[in-house]
């Protein structure tokens, strides 16, 4: 769309880009970040960067490990903490659109590998566009995925939260 003074009116959605702007709860008070989405052909890339993130702790007797991350967009974009022992469930489950099992969800992906706390990485997946995802919220997890527990991988408590947002 054009107004009268000829400049491009966008359209966040049309455009192709996404952002949620990640918060930690009260398990990880100090995590911060942002995920952002960006369509390109035949998918989105999708990029992270946080900080705050738990040290690794590897797992003792029958306690998982802290770390590696889970990392997962989840069904709804509530992001409200609830139970401080069991924060950010008003998030819902793994977004799952197509009712794969898990490891083949939509909203399944890489774990986030902590460096003395900061993460970065870009990856690519063709299971969604940008405009499928917004209103939903993208949840980081104590423990790592397992991508075959059913229905969530086993990754643990919820650490951090982001509703995804049109950029």
């Amino acid at each position: 769309m054009l107004d009268g003074q000829y400049n491009v009116q966008r359209n966040p959605v049309q455009n192709g880009y996404a952002i949620a702007q990640i918060t930690g709860g009260p398990l990880a008070p100090g995590l911060f970040g942002q995920v952002i989405f960006r369509d390109v052909p035949g998918g989105t890339e999708v990029c992270v960067e946080v900080m705050g993130l738990p040290p690794y702790k590897p797992a003792q007797n029958s306690t998982p490990p802290v770390g590696p991350h889970g990392f997962h967009i989840h069904e709804f974009g509530n992001c409200s903490v609830g139970d401080p022992n069991e924060p950010f469930n008003a998030s819902g489950s793994h977004w799952n659109p197509t009712n794969q099992p898990h490891g083949n969800h939509s909203g399944d992906f890489p774990s986030l590998f902590s460096n003395h706390g900061y993460a970065r990485m870009c990856f690519f997946t063709d299971k969604f566009k940008v405009a499928d995802i917004i209103g939903k919220s993208v949840i980081i997890h104590q423990n790592p995925d397992d991508y075959r527990t059913q229905p969530s991988g086993a990754s643990g408590k919820r650490l951090a939260c982001g509703v995804i947002r049109p950029l």
